[in-house]
């Protein structure tokens, strides 16, 4: 093999060469503000998405019998990485959401004197386990990707070692994070003596051919209850959610932006990986696993939300609930012993997956810019009266509101419209409706914060950062949702396209 045939790997090349790089960097910088080091992190993420972009275009052949273009899909290192259109769609949302988080969050760390290196080198270290995850091949390597995320984001999360509340919420992801790598590990292990391979092609061969005998599939069952145990704690759902609202909470805030945008994209990713690509001859016991935590998620989340005053603890519930309304795409690609749904089933799941993380980018975005020195926005008292001192970050954050709430025209709201109209397609009409009953009390605790901003006296000023760069990105952030909720059809089809060559 050449090096061009090793090309699908370069964006892992460049970014693990930058970090390595960043390391060395940092040692020579001396202004606090690490302004150099953050721009140094940026070319290296530009470098990445080229990289990506490049490879993207190098895979991309014409079909002249159909005349359209479809990405190949290649295997590399014996099937440990595949490189797909799912994969290049989902590492460039995730460049996106690391380079947010480093331009919202300079300033709040230096700010709070926790603006070192350490900070910068362990977020391009979790992205690239993240971009290890998702285009994962085997069992090896969704581990792999999985810990060294997981293992980046725990140090973080320790950031503030001055903070009890950051470190006992670090020490409560670290366990729990610790137990849900083991039930993973369990179950891969048992689906492993059960087909011999740890590559997820083989065992999706495997499984298949095994399926039919009840010694083989209650082997094969008993371990996938283990994998969507470790993959519904990576996504935060119940029963697997109680990390969620302590770590939000409790971490700074920058860090709760970045646990709350690229690791759920990659576990996302990972969710595909595991169930649709490795077991999809099991779909009809993991599509009734799903639509279990689905609704229970959906309640919980939207339930609960509503009695937290805290912001940070709100969103944490309010992850919790969508990631439930994104598994309504997930448990309805296989229908009636046929896969005739799934391309708009799951396209519908990587729809949403997309949004929510501009959503939830946006939203913590905020919070950071509301925040200044000796002051924590972390309360719905300290958006009162917004439109008044600042209308245009009002605005924004209104349209956040609306898209997570599902309200027209936003993106949120086709978003949710996407899954719903799958789950009815697949025939879980019960569910759908239930999740629409449940997205409008969920709808409450959103619109409480429009009527704080917009009918509600200021309680103090609320000094905004002035940082042109952040704020054209935080202005970019909001009117995408509204651009997107008015005009889905460009992005929903290239969901569908990435979907499609699964």
């Amino acid at each position: 093999m050449t090096l061009l045939d090793y090309a699908p790997v370069l964006p892992e090349v460049v970014l693990l060469l930058g970090a390595c790089g960043l390391m060395i960097f940092d040692l020579h910088v001396k202004h606090e503000g690490r302004g150099a080091s953050a721009v140094f992190a940026q070319v290296v993420l530009y470098l990445c998405a080229a990289a990506t972009l490049f490879v993207l275009w190098g895979s991309t052949i014409y079909q002249p019998d159909k005349q359209q273009y479809r990405v190949a899909k290649f295997l590399l290192f014996n099937g440990l990485f595949v490189a797909d259109a799912m994969a290049h769609l989902l590492k460039l949302v995730c460049y996106l959401a690391v380079s947010a988080a480093i331009v919202y969050s300079r300033s709040y760390l230096y700010e709070r004197g926790m603006l070192r290196g350490e900070f910068i080198s362990l977020l391009l270290f979790s992205l690239l386990g993240m971009m290890i995850l998702i285009s994962a091949g085997s069992f090896l390597t969704v581990f792999l990707g999985l810990e060294l995320m997981s293992l980046c984001l725990y140090a973080m999360v320790a950031l503030n070692r001055d903070s009890a509340i950051s470190t006992e919420a670090a020490m409560k992801y670290f366990v729990l994070g610790a137990l849900s790598s083991g039930l993973l590990l369990y179950g891969m292990s048992m689906i492993y003596g059960a087909t011999g391979t740890l590559t997820i092609a083989e065992v999706a061969r495997e499984v298949a051919h095994q399926v039919g005998s009840p010694a083989d599939r209650t082997l094969l069952v008993f371990g996938l209850v283990f994998v969507v145990a470790g993959v519904a704690f990576k996504l935060g759902l119940v029963p697997f959610h109680m990390w969620i609202p302590d770590v939000y909470h409790g971490a700074p805030t920058p860090v709760t932006l970045i646990i709350g945008s690229g690791p759920k994209v990659a576990a996302f990713a990972m969710a595909v990986r595991l169930l649709v690509n490795a077991l999809p001859s099991l779909a009809p016991d993991w599509q009734q696993m799903l639509a279990l935590l689905a609704i229970l998620s959906i309640a919980l989340g939207n339930i609960t939300a509503i009695a937290q005053s805290n912001l940070k603890r709100m969103l944490a519930y309010s992850a919790i609930a969508h990631m439930g309304f994104m598994l309504l795409g997930l448990l309805s690609g296989y229908v009636g012993d046929n896969w005739n749904s799934r391309n708009d089933a799951y396209s519908a799941s990587l729809f949403y997956m997309i949004i929510y993380t501009v959503m939830s980018v946006g939203a913590f975005g905020m919070l950071i810019y509301l925040s200044h020195a000796g002051f924590e926005c972390e309360n719905l008292e300290d958006l009162r009266g917004l439109n008044r001192t600042h209308p245009w970050y009002a605005f924004l954050m209104l349209l956040i509101m609306f898209s997570l709430a599902g309200i027209p025209p936003t993106a949120g709201f086709y978003a949710k419209l996407a899954v719903f109209q799958s789950a009815v397609a697949a025939g879980h009409v019960w569910l759908a409706v239930a999740a629409v009953l449940l997205s409008l009390v969920g709808a409450f605790y959103y619109l409480r914060v429009v009527k704080l901003m917009y009918f509600d006296d200021p309680v103090a000023a609320q000094p905004v950062r002035r940082q042109p760069v952040g704020q054209l990105v935080l202005s970019a952030n909001g009117l995408f949702l509204l651009l997107v909720g008015i005009l889905p059809q460009s992005l929903m089809e290239l969901c569908r396209a990435a979907i499609e060559l699964l």
